[in-house]
């Protein structure tokens, strides 16, 4: 049953899979990879309870898996009961405290939480594990700004672009940052790139195009608004841009 639950589990026949993987229970009451496998279909279904659930069953008869505390956490993540995800990789850490994805998943709940030093712990506690995860100097750079501590902000976007040229996120974060600072130049170059990169993107000409108008760069700023229109013309800061646009004229 189990062997033919994951065959229509690969098949995308999920309802299929649920119950070969429920007959696979009924069999054996303690056959924790169709519980496991199970809650992966249930997820897939959005039935988030039920794989809950099934995550809990799991728990209870290996309370040492830190992979089931793991994911529970991601799905009480997904259901926005971020107290009891946090509560999972806590657990799960506890069980296997190099693994970096946890201590990841729990910096961006600590973050959505505003908790953001403990958010910068994890995050660093990442890069200590892996220091080449980029997703990490990125995320703490956000924090950093966030937290108006610029330098720091700029330095791990900076990492996030040596180890990732092509981010064209890492370019126009340190870019918003530099700006931030006052240093128009800096941002204008690092909005530039990420245009060169991605140049039907819309975000980095709003962004170049708000550099120049600080420095009251007219034509350069109008043309760049005027693009981003284009490229987003349902934007919901249209309004504003166009105010911004025939004031420039």
């Amino acid at each position: 049953m189990f062997e033919r639950g994951n065959a229509a589990y690969r098949a995308g026949n999920l309802d299929e899979a649920i119950a070969d993987f429920a007959k696979a229970i009924e069999l054996d009451p303690k056959y924790i990879d169709a519980y496991n496998n199970r809650s992966v279909a249930y997820h897939d279904q959005g039935k988030l309870d039920l794989a809950i659930a099934d995550w809990n069953k799991t728990i209870e008869l290996t309370p040492q898996n830190a992979q089931a505390y793991y994911n529970r956490g991601n799905i009480y993540g997904e259901k926005h009961n971020l107290d009891q995800a946090i509560a999972d990789y806590t657990q799960a850490i506890a069980l296997d405290p190099k693994w970096v994805g946890t201590y990841y998943n729990r910096g961006i709940t600590y973050h959505a939480q505003g908790k953001l030093d403990l958010a910068i712990a994890d995050y660093t506690q990442v890069i200590a594990l892996d220091p080449k995860y980029t997703a990490a100097y990125y995320n703490r750079g956000v924090v950093y700004n966030a937290q108006d501590r610029l330098d720091l902000a700029i330095a791990d976007f900076t990492l996030v672009i040596a180890l990732d040229p092509q981010s064209t996120n890492g370019y126009n974060n340190r870019g918003s940052t530099f700006a931030k600072q006052h240093r128009l130049d800096q941002a204008i170059a690092d909005f530039s790139q990420a245009i060169r990169l991605e140049p039907q993107k819309s975000t980095a000409f709003l962004l170049r195009g708000a550099a120049y108008r600080a420095q009251a760069a007219k034509p350069q700023a109008i043309a760049d608004f005027e693009m981003y229109l284009r490229l987003a013309p349902n934007a919901p800061d249209k309004t504003q841009i166009e105010q911004w646009i025939r004031e420039l004229k």
